[in-house]
């Protein structure tokens, strides 16, 4: 399937690993010109997609990247906002009300949502000036699913679907869709580095991190796929999302999950 991509330029926060750099190098595959934003560049990373060093917890960052992409490809047609997770110094799964205090949900909704709001900010007057455009917003399951670990990580992503249905209803007569992944856990550096969730949560539970990994984690979070979502399974809704195929898709959230969330 032509996903009609070719000469659209894409900005992909947080597109040089996991989730990320699977969306990076598949729209870069499908033709589109590609600015990744994150901390630092990966040699995974292809050579056509163009890279902006950034922090997205930084106020300014946000308005740099989109004028990068502007500077160097003449707008912005695709705006993923992908970046997100635990932020600097944070390890997750974080279990209890109690434990964060005041300057960690701070950075955690700064990188989970305000960074996305300013991406948003600086690249819909680019959008307006092409006619139209599409922005995905990446939650989570757990911004739907509550639970009594990671509560300001969920209570981040659950603002973001709110915020994609509201831009949602706003800007679709203008030509912008926004709409929503939400992926369920995935098999990512988050799970599998050395300190990362896995260890973590094998230590939780009295288990080691490969059994977390492929058994106790996907039993536990009820996985009816048996196993962790891959990054490119990620990647490949969030091409036809903001591919002109999915023209009148917009204010949609986008579940994948392994069959995580059961609810009607």
């Amino acid at each position: 399937m032509d996903l009609q991509l070719s000469g659209r330029v894409a900005v992909v926060t947080g597109g040089t690993k996991g989730m990320g750099l699977a969306i990076a190098r598949t729209l870069a595959e499908e033709g589109a010109h590609v600015v990744a934003a994150s901390r630092s560049r990966t040699d995974e990373l292809p050579g056509q997609v163009a890279h902006v060093a950034a922090d997205l917890m930084d106020p300014a960052a946000p308005a740099e990247v989109v004028a990068r992409a502007v500077a160097e490809f003449g707008g912005v047609d695709i705006l993923v906002n992908n970046a997100g997770g635990p932020p600097p110094g944070a390890t997750l799964p974080r279990a209890g009300f109690l434990t964060p205090g005041d300057a960690d949900w701070a950075a955690m909704f700064e990188l989970n949502l305000f960074a996305a709001v300013r991406m948003i900010r600086a690249a819909v007057p680019h959008m307006l000036e092409r006619g139209g455009g599409s922005i995905v917003n990446v939650s989570s399951t757990m911004g739907r699913q509550a639970g009594a670990v990671n509560v300001d990580y969920s209570a981040a992503k659950a603002a973001v679907l709110a915020m994609s249905k509201s831009l949602s209803a706003e800007y679709a007569p203008q030509g912008i869709r926004v709409n929503t992944v939400s992926p369920g856990p995935v098999l990512t550096d988050w799970w599998t580095k050395e300190g990362g969730a896995a260890e973590v949560f094998a230590g939780m539970v009295g288990s080691d991190k490969d059994s977390v990994i492929n058994e106790v984690g996907p039993a536990m979070m009820g996985l009816a796929t048996g196993r962790l979502v891959r990054p490119q399974e990620v990647a490949d809704a969030v091409a036809l999302l903001v591919s002109p195929r999915s023209g009148s898709t917009t204010g949609a959230e986008f579940v994948i999950d392994g069959g995580q969330l059961k609810e009607i």
